[in-house]
């Protein structure tokens, strides 16, 4: 398939017909369906740099709107704070188990075959779970701590603390184990590269279900979801709203880009909600992040309308592809770029 017709071609099979129960009213929730027939709710609450009260606060308030579908990590250290606040509305009867689909990640420290069901199960202990929906590798790269609280583990210099001799096919291995063991339903990886995905792909048992990268409008990953497109790999994306936060002055932020700004005054949505439809419609689950009860409300409410095709090539035509990317990992990693499996060497 072209890449030029990739964003016409469903990717994976989209379900339209479940629903949420939000505040007496029936609110329509798409889901994408994986290779194995599990299915994933299209939008999420992304929990990243959100921890203790905050992230208590927003995984309330998203429940309240109809969110059924979380992402976390160990790395982000909210598990615990998460998990109080799943466990009360399972408790209390407002939500099923079976009605979330909750997503965590696997740290850099525990990238050896040997750490995966000690890191898994401590996760599970802290989400009050007794299954994941979607466990993850956070990154293809790994570390090495002083201990399991060490996940992000520097020299004296300020250098990563490297292993080099991470080992992707025993580390699968393991994950497929947590499968077989029923404490994740779906296994997948995050920040891998095509050819990680192509090494992976031939040795598996048990294939990626979903691959969770940075993708929005300005880095819109087309080369790799082709690859994932190719194995039947579903794509999640981080930053989907390009992360405003981290972005400087050498351009303007995709949210206050003219094209994208017009759009929304035309149909009558927010600037954040055309970005999230605008991935939606490409078959690619969204994670927005955030703690403002309004915009919480709002970008769970895109599935009322539709970008035409027009407004779709409107918006592919955005791309900066890799000049896009915003989240640079060796800038905060120093010394990481030297590890073999450092996804980001390549193109894509």
């Amino acid at each position: 398939m072209s890449l030029a017709s990739l964003s016409n071609a469903p990717a994976q099979s989209v379900t339209p017909s479940l629903w949420h129960r939000v505040e007496g009213t029936m609110e329509q929730v798409a889901k994408l369906k994986f290779f194995n027939g599990l299915e994933m709710p299209m939008v999420g609450l992304g929990t990243w740099q959100a921890r203790d009260d905050e992230v208590r606060q927003a995984v309330q308030q998203a429940l309240e709107c109809g969110y059924r579908h979380f992402d976390t990590a160990t790395l982000y250290q909210n598990e615990e704070a998460i998990g109080d606040v799943l466990s009360k509305w399972i408790s209390e009867g407002k939500v099923a188990r079976e009605e979330l689909f909750i997503t965590t990640k696997l740290p850099t420290i525990g990238n050896r075959a040997e750490y995966v069901t000690k890191y898994l199960t401590t996760s599970l202990k802290k989400l009050q779970l007794s299954y994941v929906d979607l466990y993850l590798i956070h990154f293809p790269v790994g570390c090495i701590g002083k201990d399991e609280n060490d996940l992000q583990p520097r020299d004296s210099e300020g250098k990563v603390v490297l292993d080099m001799d991470t080992d992707h096919e025993s580390l699968w291995k393991a994950m497929e184990e947590q499968v077989d063991a029923g404490r994740a339903k779906s296994i997948g990886i995050s920040n891998f590269n095509s050819a990680q995905v192509e090494r992976i792909m031939k040795f598996c048992r048990i294939q990626p279900a979903n691959h969770q990268v940075e993708i929005h409008a300005f880095h819109q990953q087309k080369e790799l979801r082709a690859v994932c497109h190719k194995h039947n790999i579903t794509m999640c994306a981080y930053g989907p709203l390009g992360a405003p936060y981290k972005e400087g002055a050498k351009q303007k932020p995709v949210l206050k880009h003219p094209v994208v700004t017009s759009m929304a005054a035309r149909l009558g949505k927010t600037p954040a909600q055309i970005l999230l439809r605008h991935l939606i419609q490409l078959n690619i689950v969204v994670i927005p992040k955030s703690s403002n009860p309004d915009r919480l409300k709002q970008n769970f409410e895109v599935f009322d309308f539709k970008l035409s095709d027009d407004d779709m090539r409107e918006l592919d035509n955005l791309d900066q592809g890799i000049d896009g990317k915003l989240f640079i990992f060796s800038d905060s990693m120093i010394g990481v770029k030297k590890h073999p499996e450092f996804p980001f060497n390549i193109p894509f």
